[in-house]
């Protein structure tokens, strides 16, 4: 038997408001137990000298520096657009508001 029951199971599905059958309700519960003593395996695991980590790799920055570099000019960017204002490319409206 689960060590969660049906109606716990019950409760957790009513808050993430998704509607279960019996069936599901009963399958879910032996489920959802095995995943929480898996959980729990991997807690009694873990050593007090290994340090909490939110990744198992280092990660670094891959991306690159911004740098100013010669670029268009407006009127060069807008000179192939099919409608300009004010320096920016003229899009149709597709929302009704202002």
């Amino acid at each position: 038997m689960s060590a969660l029951s049906r109606d716990e199971v019950a409760h957790v599905a009513m808050l993430a408001r998704i509607q279960l059958s019996d069936d599901e309700l009963d399958r879910l519960a032996g489920q959802l137990d095995q995943i929480v003593g898996f959980v729990a395996t991997v807690g009694e695991i873990a050593a007090d000298d290994i340090p909490p980590m939110s990744h198992p790799l280092p990660l670094e920055n891959v991306t690159r520096t911004d740098e100013v570099r010669p670029s268009l000019t407006p009127q060069q960017a807008l000179a192939a657009a099919p409608r300009a204002e004010a320096d920016r490319f003229a899009v149709p409206r597709i929302l009704d508001e202002e």
